[in-house]
């Protein structure tokens, strides 16, 4: 009988051991999902605008927060460097899989000399993808530097910082 304990133990023992990473398994399984965000959700933090083909001199960063309301992230901008530009901070709102962030730029087309031309107003509005972070802004003016009404499609991308 005393030849058999050796063999019990080591069998309760893998009993133990296999319930115990059982419950640790579930528990962070459990632990997983409870703090996972949300499949369309952005990572809070700061991001790096890439937008390609806009005649402005300033790079951007946007810092990503929490914001009041459900599907949604606050969005502010710091340009860089601090010259003629404007610091615009507002809600993007998810919809489809998809943000929307509108800014009525006072600076927003520029005309003649990039750094020392006159600027006109624009109403830009950033739709990206929230998985991908790849999207387009559109930029509709009044009367651009020619006068005239218009609108402008520029690509970008955020980059986490």
């Amino acid at each position: 009988m005393s030849a058999d304990r050796p063999e019990r133990t080591r069998t309760l023992r893998k009993r133990v051991r296999a319930h115990v990473t059982a419950l640790l398994t579930m528990l962070l399984t459990a632990a997983a999902v409870v703090t996972a965000p949300a499949a369309n959700a952005m990572v809070y933090g700061n991001y790096a605008l890439n937008i390609q083909g806009r005649f402005d001199f300033h790079t951007w960063i946007w810092f990503i927060s929490p914001c009041d309301e459900p599907d949604c992230v606050w969005v502010r901008s710091r340009h860089q460097p601090i010259a003629r530009a404007y610091p615009y901070a507002d809600t993007a709102h998810l919809a489809d899989g998809r943000y929307t962030l509108t800014v009525d730029d006072p600076y927003g087309l520029r005309c003649g000399n990039v750094y020392y031309g006159p600027t006109i107003p624009t109403h830009d509005v950033y739709t990206w993808d929230a998985v991908t972070l790849a999207g387009s802004m559109v930029s509709t003016f009044d009367a651009g530097c020619d006068g005239q009404p218009g609108a402008f499609t520029y690509p970008f991308w955020l980059t986490r910082m």
